[in-house]
């Protein structure tokens, strides 16, 4: 098995952090893991994505260019990535930044409010574990509860009180998620 991920957007809304956190969930859990960052000269604003790439076997090489599974957390990395997908692979598209649907039809593109829903949840921040969240749904390799310790092993001290929203972020995407797989025609 190997899985690769593409996670992009601009920069402030967590693409790195969101990378980092699911690459810890499967190497904590046993799997091979690489994780590459990748960001403009801005801190924020500038465009910002990470790849990463979780196998049960030694991983031969972590560049992607055709993922089977990507986030796209605004309009220009969904204008990018969508192209490059693998067909029949999920794209998890952050609905309050993209104004449009896929244009592709041999990829399931997730639908995901991901700003509506951190704002519900009190922190618009946690924005990227809500996509996080969603991903989960095609990748079962790595639990909700992978990255709820992976988040508790590794989130910075200074932040270990926002745990519980970010638990909630990560379930309430998922949750999304499922809703839009249930869409999907047999």
């Amino acid at each position: 098995m190997q899985k690769e991920i593409i996670i992009s957007g601009f920069g402030g809304q967590g693409v790195l952090f969101g990378g980092q956190v699911l690459a810890y969930a499967a190497m904590d859990s046993g799997k091979q893991v690489t994780w590459i960052p990748s960001y403009g000269p801005e801190m924020r604003g500038g465009t910002a994505n990470c790849t990463v790439v979780i196998a049960d076997q030694e991983i031969g090489s972590p560049l992607v260019k055709n993922p089977p599974l990507a986030i796209a957390l605004n309009l220009p990395s969904f204008d990018k990535y969508e192209p490059l997908m693998q067909a029949g692979g999920t794209l998890v598209v952050n609905q309050s930044m993209v104004d449009r649907g896929a244009q592709r039809n041999d990829v399931h593109a997730l639908l995901i409010p991901c700003n509506e829903i951190a704002e519900e949840i009190g922190d618009k921040k946690l924005l990227n574990m809500v996509a996080m969240g969603a991903l989960l749904s095609a990748l079962p390799e790595v639990k909700l509860q992978d990255m709820e310790k992976a988040l508790e092993g590794h989130l910075p001290a200074r932040h270990k009180h926002l745990l519980p929203k970010n638990f909630e972020a990560l379930k309430r995407g998922y949750e999304a998620a499922q809703r839009e797989w249930d869409k999907v025609p047999a």
